[in-house]
């Protein structure tokens, strides 16, 4: 696919369609300030009445505001990947946007067709067991050269925890790690059962620091090739066995589970099946520990009745859930829901060091594979920032919680 990238000035349609909706957006400004740098050098500003960022858009093409009447949110963020608007602080632009999102939500709700399609794109996404394979195969299976350039060297792909503002990233990992296993209150000689393995961060710290017994399951070729390989070197191939099979397949019983945001990938009509598969892999006594993203109860309804932008480019087949949303399937399970920490801040501290490693490697990424050109790079530029923003804002957040099966 060719992108196109727009010169400094335009005019015509489109400018007056971007003069449309500077006029809505100028009427319902609330918090921060916003500098529009347009097409030909000149600038408006947009100030709130409550205190907030200084946030700078540079706008390169009027087109980009035709793409959000018409695509809302999605079409906002398929004008950055054409290059039509760019920002010198991205997640900073996009926390101002969040925080002034309820007035100005008429603007990103787009077309109501296009917003039919996307729904039905994202419907079309469901996780069966076929689809589950190919939604994960979307995304994880990029290639593990392409997560090894930027991620730190634990290759974790989730929220750290940072117990210090200097700690470095694979530090604040392992310090997620750590506290998973304390709370899940994770014994030497204890059987576990991780549910999505990832790149077998997680089933090395639990085998080395715990001297825990590991089964990983994974769907994604890509993370079990490496996985299996980096526990054979780590001489802890005794310890864990790394399974390329669907959770929904896994047969016995253990003495803990661990999760670590696989459950986004579920799908809400999934939920009952992802948590009695939870308990029937506990032994009686027997304890989960979890790390999940969530948002806002209040949020919820609208979110879970849209498709956003990464549900459409990033994660198919995604969904968040909210606590209030989740508490009554983990009961219909017959679990309970025991302790629950937060540290959302942290995962926006975590996208940031990612953002910052990402920008630093896109000239290895690029000679990483094919696909990986300009597009592809403002699409992970984007979702980076996008998330970041919405932790930041408080839109989501990220827990670690424990689930106990009765004896």
């Amino acid at each position: 696919m060719t992108t196109t990238f727009y010169g400094a000035r335009e005019a015509g349609p489109s400018s007056a369609v971007f003069g449309l909706l500077l006029r809505l957006l100028s009427s319902n400004w609330t918090w921060g300030r916003l500098t529009l740098v347009l097409p030909d050098g000149s600038s408006r500003q947009l100030s709130g009445k409550e205190p907030g960022h200084a946030a700078v858009m540079n706008i390169r093409s009027y087109n980009f505001a035709a793409r959000v009447l018409k695509g809302g949110d999605i079409g906002f963020a398929e004008a950055y990947m054409a290059g039509e608007w760019d920002s010198p602080e991205l997640p900073v632009l996009l926390e101002t946007l969040v925080n002034n999102y309820d007035h100005i939500r008429r603007l990103f709700d787009g077309n109501p067709l296009v917003n039919g399609i996307n729904w039905l794109g994202h419907r079309l996404n469901r996780n069966s067991r076929r689809g589950s394979r190919r939604n994960i195969h979307a995304h994880y299976d990029l290639g593990n050269a392409f997560y090894a350039a930027w991620l730190d060297p634990s290759m974790t792909y989730s929220a750290a925890r940072f117990e210090r503002p200097d700690q470095p990233l694979e530090a604040a990992q392992r310090a997620k790690y750590a506290s998973l296993a304390r709370m899940m209150d994770l014994q030497p000689g204890h059987s576990v059962l991780e549910i999505g393995c990832g790149w077998g961060g997680f089933a090395e710290f639990a085998a080395r620091e715990i001297g825990a017994t590991v089964t990983g399951v994974t769907i994604s070729r890509e993370q079990y090739d490496f996985a299996r390989r980096r526990l054979f070197q780590a001489g802890l191939a005794d310890k864990t066995d790394i399974q390329l099979i669907d959770y929904r397949d896994v047969a016995g019983q253990f003495d803990r589970v661990a999760s670590i945001e696989m459950f986004e990938a579920v799908g809400r009509e999934y939920w009952p099946t992802y948590f009695a598969k939870v308990r029937s892999a506990l032994k009686p006594g027997g304890r989960a520990g979890l790390q999940i993203i969530t948002i806002q109860d209040a949020l919820f309804e609208e979110y879970d009745a849209r498709t956003d932008f990464i549900q459409k480019y990033v994660f198919p087949g995604g969904s968040l859930p909210s606590e209030a949303k989740l508490a009554p399937v983990v009961a219909g399970a017959g679990l309970t829901w025991g302790q629950t920490e937060r540290f959302g801040r942290d995962y926006a501290d975590t996208l940031a060091e990612w953002a910052r490693r990402f920008e630093a490697a896109c000239s290895e990424i690029g000679r990483a594979g094919a696909g990986f050109d300009e597009r592809f790079h403002r699409l992970w530029r984007f979702y980076l920032a996008y998330c970041e923003a919405g932790f930041r804002s408080r839109r989501t957040d990220v827990i670690q919680l424990t689930l106990d099966r009765a004896a």
